[in-house]
């Protein structure tokens, strides 16, 4: 598989392991969307293998961009389908960086929205981060004119679906496992919207799946696919998946309910090569 020259792009390799006769990377870099270093991991495939596409994962509340690397167990089958799996962080970090000491706000809590309010919006940048900058070395560096998903678990699961509702031209397909699909009506994504955003609720709807949704005047055909633990203690109390059922604007989805599965990586490395699978078919078309 070869890549353009990353130090020619702004990248420093951190580390670079063999992983199922492919290669795990991780780099570092100075973004210009998070005023400081980002760092992101890729898998890239075996340099025999034909490359179809690029999946692009986004994690969710506490996790960085080595959780999916580590606990998912996606690089199996990504070497087989021929698949790059790039892996961002979930904030922006640093000792200069605006924090909480909660676990579901500040750094590693990104929520993936751009922040308007002090100090947050000097550095939570997310959308931006992901939708531009990093889009453009994945686009520059690594998928080299091939097309590209996005999938991601429960804050990362509202993350890659307002990417592809809102930065709809950069990707083929959709998934997500455990989404916060309504985050202005549930306890996590009012307190980060809130905070990042103000409390100007036509914030809110800008990175809220199911008010996106209900705000077109044409259905949403980018092919997704969702799957939910019914055993996820958050399911309820969090407004997971349920709610973009309801939501009208909506074609080409399949969301399923798994019996018996909560909302760990457990979870997530049981169907994970099925999400693969389905963003393989799109990317090879």
């Amino acid at each position: 598989m070869l890549i353009s020259d990353v130090s020619n792009n702004g990248l420093s390799l951190l580390s670079e392991t063999r992983c199922f006769g492919g290669t795990q990377k991780r780099f570092s870099h100075q973004s210009d969307s998070l005023n400081g270093e980002a760092v992101f991991s890729v898998f890239l495939p075996p340099e025999s293998t034909p490359v179809f596409g690029v999946v692009l994962w986004l994690s969710g509340l506490t996790c960085n961009d080595q959780n999916f690397v580590t606990k998912a167990g996606a690089q199996r089958t990504a070497a087989e389908l021929g698949l790059i799996i790039v892996c961002p962080d979930t904030s922006p970090r640093g000792d200069e960086v605006a924090n909480d000491d909660a676990y579901d706000l500040g750094q590693g809590a990104g929520f993936y929205v751009d922040s308007t309010q002090a100090p947050w919006k000097t550095h939570y940048q997310m959308f931006t981060y992901i939708n531009v900058e990093l889009m453009d070395i994945i686009k520059s560096v690594f998928s080299k004119g091939k097309k590209i998903a996005i999938s991601g678990h429960s804050m990362g699961g509202h993350g890659a679906l307002i990417s592809a509702l809102k930065a709809t031209e950069h990707y083929v397909s959709v998934s997500a496992f455990s989404p916060i699909v309504n985050p202005s009506k549930c306890p996590w994504g009012q307190k980060a919207l809130s905070t990042y955003l103000g409390n100007n609720s036509a914030a809110w709807q800008a990175y809220d799946a199911c008010e996106l949704l209900n705000a077109m005047t044409e259905d949403f055909t980018l092919p997704i696919l969702i799957d939910q633990g019914k055993d996820d203690e958050f399911l309820d109390s969090q407004c997971l998946t349920t709610p973009i059922e309801a939501v009208s604007n909506l074609s080409n989805v399949d969301v399923r309910y798994q019996d018996g599965y909560d909302h760990s990586y457990y979870f997530v490395t049981s169907f994970i090569e099925e999400h693969l699978q389905f963003h393989a078919k799109y990317l090879a078309q």
